[in-house]
């Protein structure tokens, strides 16, 4: 409409915690009076799961929607078509707003191509006999609520895993791996705590494996069973020295495996998605084949560990995901602006990248460091973390450099290294624990995130800790 010169949706923050007052403003700038019959604004929050299935020879799309917020207003006019229409005279003018988000656990913004999680602000014009204007404001929620400090996520988780081999006449000595993560939780710039011993009596030189392993189940309810889609992605990967054989092997991990920047755990809150974490320790041969493994449920959480009574608090940033995650790989189209290819080798075109959901992190750099990227884990020691929370209207992202940005979330040392992962679309062979495998908690049973992967249900519960002992012959 010629007579509307500015139409914008302003918020007091771009981020926002369960039980929070959003507040913000609409700004109407026009240059002409006009009859306006009111200002409605919506609050919505709601996950949604679309992709394509084959049924009956035929590719059909298949989606579901669920809804976390649905709160309406009326900042300006009447609601009610009735009585005279108020005139808006021509100037700018501003409507504040607030709505009370509530209470409840709400699950984290996310963007990935199955599904998202989405919250927004829309406000529409009504004008009459006209075509009412719109517009829409995203906005990130910090959530659910999972404290570090809960005692379900002090206590100690630990695995033990053993192979004795024998041929024919020969018998070597047991292969043994115990393994201690000291709590469950941690806050993405945290370093997970683990504790590894490694006892080689067997016959083959090993090497000790550590990966974090991210796992988002898609479920769409259709019939009876509904429709399923899972997705894994290797965050984090740890490779040790060879342990020879007739030697033993202690490993720490202290500041070694530091968590990206990621969505955290999502589990019993959204039907439609569910994110969860694994941490897979094992040994493996110079044939590079896995002789043993245990899983440890790991929870990503958007509380940190605090040290009881210190005067030191964590100092926390928001940041968008790193990109080889999920939730942090994919840009949903509607917020990506650009100019059109023209097939020049000199067109350098720039993406504006309109919103992308931030996400929690505690800071171990120094602020202020001149060396600070976004992006980056915070226990890289080439790049720091942004030391401010990123304006979505500020992002700006080049191809070239998504393209040749680092994948490596920490640096090599001797022969330990750590190295990010590209995408890895591969579905595990198993999640259970190996052979004779035995994951115990010290004193109590962990409350854990990981559950039975089955596509056809909606409705999965976390799996027990397994608890099983026993030696395995060859």
């Amino acid at each position: 409409m010629d007579y509307i010169r500015d139409f914008d949706i302003k918020l007091d923050k771009e981020m926002y915690y369960a039980g929070e007052t959003l507040g913000g403003h609409v700004i109407l700038d026009t240059t002409e009076n006009f009859k306006l019959r009111a200002v409605r604004l919506i609050l919505r929050g709601k996950a949604h799961a679309e992709w394509k299935v084959l049924i009956s020879g035929d590719r059909q799309t298949v989606k579901d929607d669920q809804y976390f917020i649905d709160d309406r207003a009326c900042i300006f006019g009447k609601e009610k078509h009735d009585g005279p229409i108020p005139v808006l005279p021509r100037g700018l003018h501003t409507f504040p707003f607030k709505f009370q988000l509530p209470e409840s656990s709400l699950p984290c913004s996310f963007e990935s191509k199955p599904g998202y999680i989405r919250y927004y602000i829309k406000v529409t014009l009504d004008i009459p006999y006209a075509s009412p204007p719109q517009g829409m404001k995203y906005f990130t929620i910090i959530g659910p609520h999972i404290d570090c400090m809960d005692e379900q996520y002090l206590k100690p988780l630990v695995g033990h895993d053993k192979k004795t081999t024998c041929c024919l006449w020969c018998e070597k000595g047991p292969l043994v791996i115990t393994s201690v993560l000291e709590r469950t939780a941690y806050v993405c710039g945290e370093s997970i705590k683990l504790r590894t011993e490694i006892d080689n009596q067997g016959q083959d030189n090993v090497r000790l494996t550590v990966k974090l392993i991210q796992y988002v189940e898609y479920f769409i309810e259709r019939g009876v069973l509904g429709v399923g889609k899972e997705v894994s992605h290797v965050v984090l990967e740890f490779k040790g020295d060879l342990v020879k054989t007739d030697s033993k092997y202690k490993w720490d991990s202290s500041d070694t495996l530091v968590i990206p920047v990621m969505p955290p755990s999502v589990t019993k809150i959204c039907r439609i998605m569910q994110i969860y974490y694994v941490l897979q320790i094992g040994l493996e041969t110079e044939k590079s084949s896995e002789e043993l493994s245990m899983h440890f449920p790991l929870t990503i959480a958007t509380v940190p560990f605090r040290i009881p009574n210190s005067k030191r608090q964590p100092e926390l940033y928001y940041d968008t995901a790193c990109d080889y995650v999920e939730g942090g790989m994919h840009i949903g189209p509607e917020f990506l602006i650009g100019d059109v290819y023209d097939g020049s080798s000199n067109n350098q075109s720039e993406m504006v990248v309109l919103y992308r959901p931030t996400y929690v992190a505690v800071r171990k750099d120094k602020p202020g460091d001149k060396n600070s990227k976004n992006g980056k884990s915070s226990g890289d020691k080439n790049g720091k973390n942004s030391s401010r929370s990123p304006n979505n209207h500020e992002i700006l992202e080049k191809k070239d450099d998504r393209s040749g940005k680092s994948r490596n979330s920490l640096e090599s040392s001797e022969k330990k290294h750590v190295k990010s992962s590209h995408r890895n679309d591969s579905y595990p062979n198993s999640k259970q624990n190996g052979p004779g495998s035995t994951i115990k908690q010290e004193s109590a049973t962990n409350q854990d995130s990981s559950r039975d992967i089955s596509p056809n249900n909606s409705h999965r519960k976390p799996n027990e800790t397994p608890t099983c002992s026993k030696t395995k012959d060859q």
